[in-house]
């Protein structure tokens, strides 16, 4: 009997149609595009306007857009994973929200917060379900509403994050494509330089802390950029080594979107060339657990069965890692 591996064999995505553009930021914070674009890469992201509309919302419809795509009944799905830093609400989970939503009404749900590394991490558990012989249809989503928790008089913060939704479908491959291997790691000494600190058991919220800005998120930048520079270009490599992987080996590196000097540090790490590099930063800005499966939707069409992609991520916690996976199908395009 075949070894069960975990593919992708769907992928859908959603952003909002308001365009925050770098020229309406000079408009509100002291900077410019032409600095904005040297230091993030960045020309615009996309924010969600509508009131009382949330992560779900985003998760939502990039999972229909799935569904749309793949042509699947959504009650086939027996586990639904919204990977995000921005649920809805403290108490219930965002997760369970969307699979009602979608008519996924044969599948259990969770949330999964890891920061920017919360897809990269529900790529590993929604694997391992596959793998399991437990579940043959698990639904990943990577979704934020960044403007949530973004203060917008902060140029170090605002100037970065966007709102955005992907999601990928995992079912089980007996061809020896799909999920890998992994890498992943943590270091819970890295919280204080990347954090939205109030609003959590050790800091609830009072009146005090909102007129403060206390909700908002928080970045040391310098350190920060330090951390995930070393950290992302890192795993990468000892995901090469792992496998026995050159760099002529890999079609495809799926690097975060947080900065592009970031992604060009890991790829130069690798001596990969540019042309093999997902990037879409400029449009999207961080969309944190959003980044990963937008590049997918994004290169959907660029994607041949076999092609050797390689994930990298790095977030607050600190959390980071790198993923090996085998595409398992073309589009025809």
């Amino acid at each position: 009997m075949s070894k069960i591996s975990a593919a992708i064999t769907a992928v859908g995505a959603y952003v909002p149609e308001y365009v925050l553009t770098n020229q309406i930021l000079e408009t509100m914070v002291d900077t410019n595009d032409e600095w904005i674009t040297s230091r993030t890469g960045i020309k615009e992201r996309r924010i969600l306007k509508d009131e009382g509309k949330g992560t779900s919302y985003l998760a939502i419809k990039a999972a229909q857009d799935l569904i749309n795509k793949k042509g699947i009944d959504p009650k086939i799905i027996e586990l639904v994973i919204v990977a995000t830093a921005t649920p809805d609400m403290k108490a219930a989970s965002t997760a369970s929200y969307t699979a009602s939503k979608i008519g996924a009404t044969n599948a259990f749900s969770f949330d999964m917060d890891a920061a920017c590394s919360s897809f990269l991490y529900g790529m590993s558990v929604a694997a391992s379900y596959i793998e399991s012989g437990r579940y043959k249809n698990v639904l990943l989503i990577g979704a934020d509403k960044m403007s949530s928790i973004v203060n917008y008089k902060d140029r170090a913060t605002c100037i970065i994050f966007g709102d955005g939704a992907g999601a990928v479908l995992f079912e089980p491959n007996s061809e020896g494509l799909g999920f890998q291997n992994e890498y992943l790691r943590s270091d819970g000494s890295g919280r204080e330089f990347l954090q939205a600190t109030y609003g959590g058991s050790s800091f609830p919220l009072t009146h005090e802390t909102m007129d403060e800005g206390g909700h908002y998120a928080f970045q040391e930048g310098r350190t920060v950029f330090k951390n995930a520079v070393f950290n992302m270009a890192d795993a990468t490599v000892k995901i090469l080594e792992r496998n026995n992987l050159t760099k002529d080996d890999v079609d495809w590196l799926a690097a975060h979107q947080a900065n592009k000097r970031i992604i060009d540090a890991t790829a130069q790490r690798i001596d990969l060339e540019e042309h093999k590099v997902m990037m879409n930063i400029h449009k999207y800005g961080n969309t944190t657990s959003a980044t990963l499966p937008l590049l997918l939707n994004d290169y959907e069409s660029q994607l041949k069965k076999g092609d050797n992609l390689i994930f990298a991520a790095f977030g607050g916690g600190f959390n980071w890692g790198a993923l090996y996976l085998k595409w398992a199908y073309n589009t025809g395009n």
